[in-house]
């Protein structure tokens, strides 16, 4: 009896499901967009049928993003054609900046999404509720190239931070910033200046039981330029520099300055879906020391190369990122860093993704450590940094979504 039970559950999952992908003329889209608000579109984007998978739409919106010189972001939207649209694949793009509010940015999206589908809704002959508005010509106004005021650049100015404690400790934090960047097809250049600071308060009770303070304080100051400049569509050369100093990493004040050069295996504008670049660094660096090094150092001077390959990849079957890079003083090449990273998500198959991502770090240049012993409160409370041969992190999991592909039904009751 329960075998037969099993087998009609089985039967009827398996009809009521191939009902449920037949039930409906409507365009099924597979909005593939990590950046995108999808609960508004969700909400305001009608005539389609949002589905959960790649493999369960007729169309796939593939879109991909990258950071532009206002600010904000341009994206390339891919609207990729499946089943009986298969004949229709083109694309759009449009760009954001950074005075624009998260809800100009989703609505942006939604009419951009709404332009695209038109000839899938054409092709599916869905469109007696589809309405296309566009300027006649006596309301056109006369077309004049704006001059940008800014000369393309952008500022940025902000501030942060969390005060914290229970009734034997307190902990604040705060941190300003500013940057300034240009952005154009032949330069960019960036600055960007940074202040931290972190205060930690401590209450023991000793064996007299006497209350005992034990205070930590931490600061960092920073600046960072940058100057890039084009050769041609796949080489480019740079200026870095960076000046600052770290209680916690034993600097009372250091500084570099290193010319780099890169070449892209892959030409720089399709870089929004695929970028393949090797990039070489060298040059100076001063070290001011709060604390003498283990290597008996008060201050130096060190000359540094490093080699970097780093990579990416976003397509319709999941995302990829990977680098290596190798740093290494010449004054001494056994002082020398390899890193590692890769990330990835892929789409196995239907309903099922797989995720990774991890580091792992080979450290044999770390000449600024302290020399003496740690405390056992400085340890406990990471208040230098330590000596360490490397250093790794590894994140594994995976998702699996089964059940109904049209419930569009967005409820957010109790979300706050």
């Amino acid at each position: 009896m329960s075998n037969r039970l099993i087998f009609l559950f089985l039967l009827y999952f398996t009809i009521s499901s191939y009902a449920q992908e037949e039930s409906t003329d409507e365009v099924k889209i597979f909005l593939d967009c990590g950046r995108c608000d999808q609960e508004f579109l969700r909400q305001n984007l009608g005539n389609v049928q949002f589905v959960r998978d790649q493999g369960l739409g007729d169309v796939h919106i593939f879109v991909v993003t990258q950071r532009n010189g206002a600010g904000g972001r341009s994206y390339e939207m891919d609207f990729i054609g499946k089943n009986d649209l298969e004949a229709i694949n083109y694309k759009l793009t449009f760009s954001t900046d950074a005075n624009m509010t998260r809800d100009d940015e989703r609505r942006r999206t939604m009419e951009y999404l709404k332009l695209g589908l038109v000839r899938f809704w054409i092709a599916r002959g869905t469109i007696d509720e589809v309405v296309v508005n566009v300027p006649t010509p006596e309301n056109e106004e006369e077309k004049v190239e704006e001059k940008d005021p800014w000369n393309y650049w952008l500022f940025r100015v902000g501030a942060n931070g969390f005060f914290t404690g229970q009734e034997q400790s307190s902990r604040s934090n705060i941190n300003f910033n500013m940057s300034a960047r240009r952005v154009t097809e032949a330069n960019k250049f960036n600055m960007f200046m940074r202040y931290g600071e972190s205060r930690s308060t401590f209450t023991f009770i000793n064996d007299n039981e006497e209350e005992e303070d034990f205070k930590v304080f931490n600061n960092n100051k920073r600046l960072n330029v940058s100057d890039i400049l084009s050769i041609n569509d796949h080489w480019s050369y740079g200026f870095f520099g960076s000046v600052g100093t770290s209680t916690f990493s034993n600097f009372d004040l250091f500084w570099t300055f290193r010319p780099a050069l890169e070449y892209s295996f892959f030409d720089y504008k399709d870089s929004a879906k695929k970028q393949l670049t090797i990039s070489y660094r060298n040059g100076i660096r001063y070290n001011d020391y709060i604390e003498r090094t283990v290597f008996n150092e008060t201050e130096e001077y060190l000359w540094e190369h490093g080699l970097q390959l780093g990579g990416r990849i976003n397509q319709e079957w999941g995302n990829m990122n990977a680098e290596v890079s190798f740093n290494q003083f010449l004054q001494d090449t056994r002082l020398n860093s390899v890193n590692f990273f890769l990330g990835t998500r892929v789409r196995l198959f239907k309903g099922f993704n797989f995720d990774v991502s991890g580091s792992y770090s080979i450290t044999r240049n770390q000449v600024n450590i302290p020399g003496g012993d740690l405390t056992v409160e400085e340890l406990l409370l990471q208040q230098q940094q330590l000596q360490s041969g490397f250093d790794y992190f590894v994140s594994v999991g995976f998702s699996y979504a089964f059940g109904s592909i049209y419930n569009t039904i967005v409820n957010p009751r109790f979300d706050f």
